[in-house]
């Protein structure tokens, strides 16, 4: 579980890579979602749903990870990964209308659960690093939590997306936030690796016996 934890996330982010480098020319990154990959051809349809799930079972392992070494500081953290878990496994399984707009009930599902993926994962390393020292996963949960307005405000359903000019690059402020929630979650698993070794007793040293 501790591997997966990191493995899980590192594998999402290879494949990102992989739709971006081989299919580049079917999605604007820069005005173009994400969740478009899903919609587009059955090849990035496959490649994004399993991106999704693996990042999916990387917070459920981190969430694991986390209860191992101090159950009650991690509670919350740990149901918010939980809950971005579950958000990634229906925004694949709904996938999102071909259309700008929200037509269809699986579309409205699809963007109420990558909405709870996108805010809880912040939100998890905010209250994790909220009363010690920051760190890579503080840090990230703030960066991710700024982008993340500011990817909100340039969306086209923004009131002031027009005002800022958000239509022309919403689609690349979506995907630093999901790069650096990637990043997030590798930088929380990694949490719970140094919380395992501080908590792992030392072996004792074997004494020898003369006679």
């Amino acid at each position: 579980m501790i591997l997966l934890a990191t493995a899980g996330p590192a594998t999402a982010l290879l494949l990102m890579l992989a739709l971006h480098l081989f299919f580049f020319d079917l999605i604007d990154p820069m005005t173009g979602l994400l969740s478009d990959y899903a919609v587009t051809s059955t090849m990035t349809e496959t490649v994004f749903a399993l991106g999704m799930m693996a990042l999916a079972a990387g917070c459920v392992a981190t969430s694991w990870t986390l209860t191992r070494f101090d159950p009650s500081r991690t509670a919350a953290t740990r149901v918010l990964l939980i809950i971005a878990a579950a958000g990634l496994v229906l925004a694949t399984v709904f996938p999102t209308d071909v259309s700008t707009t929200v037509t269809s009930l699986s579309g409205e599902i699809h963007r109420w659960s990558t909405a709870a993926v996108f805010t809880s994962l912040p939100v998890a390393g905010w209250i994790l690093t909220r009363r010690g020292p920051l760190g890579a996963a503080g840090l990230l949960a703030r960066a991710s939590g700024v982008i993340l307005a500011c990817y909100l405000l340039s969306h086209p359903t923004s009131p002031v997306s027009a005002l800022i000019g958000g239509e022309t690059y919403f689609g690349l402020l979506e995907r630093i936030v999901v790069v650096l929630e990637i990043f997030l979650v590798i930088a929380l698993a990694n949490v719970g690796k140094v919380g395992l070794r501080a908590f792992t007793p030392a072996k004792q040293p074997e004494i020898a016996l003369n006679g």
